[in-house]
């Protein structure tokens, strides 16, 4: 049995409920997608290790986690809102408490291949990267968080190509620069509206984001400032997602669309996954989250 295989036993025994979606999530999954988890996995176990920490305390606080996206949906099917509506609220909830911080951090880490629409926007992102390898001198990574993406895009880009990754989380600089475990890539704790509009980028990735601030607009167009005429970023946001950071709710894939409209973009290549195997109709109805990937370029 893989690492990864492990993780999900000691999650059945623990949290049977829990477990069944992540067997229906994975189920049909093929050697590839466990043999990159087991990757994952032991990168997240060692980075667990620097800290005296093991893999079963990675595993707890993904459960702690878990029971906050139960709270969190209770109250979403009850009124229609997140619990958290400003950047204030989160910040003294979730960023500036760092026993909350650890856990959620270390939880949404395992996610990434634990729930399998995460695991499907990769490969989507994984998939398409190529196509731009050529026009891409200089790649920033917006919200580094698991530093999955960045480190997809380092297997895939031309040698000498520039990486810069910002978050205004250290927690996630501190998780991202161990799991990546590359020095070229140059990491900036800062705000990203605090980034000079002289520094143009080819290529920005921003994964799951728009959700945690008040204006993803104006998020986007700051980001626009920084991207080159002829550059390209890639988005991913969820809808109906709620969690105990998130704060700017999108109902479905048009709410996303008319922000990127309004920050100036357009859409070039898009793809919408839903966290439960369920009909579109039936997702609709019952609110079921769907996270949403698209490359975006300046109108």
């Amino acid at each position: 049995m893989g690492v990864f295989k492990d993780v999900i036993s000691k999650i059945e025994a623990l949290d049977p409920l829990h477990s069944k979606k992540i067997h229906k999530d994975l189920a049909g999954f093929d050697d590839a997608f466990y043999q990159k988890a087991d990757l994952f996995t032991d990168r997240f176990a060692d980075y667990l290790k620097k800290k005296d920490k093991t893999l079963d305390y990675g595993i707890d606080c993904y459960l702690k986690m878990i029971a906050d996206v139960r709270l969190e949906s209770l109250h979403f099917l009850r009124t229609g809102e997140y619990t958290s509506k400003s950047f204030d609220e989160v910040n003294k909830r979730v960023y500036n408490n760092p026993e909350v911080m650890e856990y959620y951090m270390n939880g949404l880490l395992l996610s990434q291949f634990l729930w399998g629409h995460h695991y499907a926007i990769l490969n989507y992102f994984t998939d398409n990267l190529p196509k731009f390898k050529d026009r891409i001198e200089h790649y920033l990574e917006m919200g580094g968080g698991h530093g999955l993406y960045i480190s997809q895009a380092i297997s895939v880009l031309k040698p000498g190509t520039k990486f810069d990754l910002i978050d205004i989380s250290p927690t996630s600089i501190e998780a991202s620069r161990s799991l990546i475990g590359n020095s070229s890539v140059n990491y900036m704790l800062s705000d990203i509206f605090k980034v000079p509009a002289e520094k143009k980028y080819d290529f920005i990735t921003m994964g799951e984001v728009m959700e945690h601030v008040e204006d993803p607009v104006a998020l986007l167009k700051k980001l626009g400032e920084l991207l080159k005429d002829d550059g390209t970023l890639f988005i991913t946001t969820p809808t109906n997602a709620p969690a105990i950071d998130h704060i700017y709710l999108f109902t479905n894939a048009e709410d996303i669309r008319n922000v990127i409209d309004q920050a100036g973009f357009k859409v070039t290549d898009e793809i919408g996954i839903y966290s439960e195997k369920v009909s579109k109709e039936r997702a609709e109805k019952y609110k079921v989250a769907m996270l949403y990937a698209a490359f975006i370029t300046k109108k």
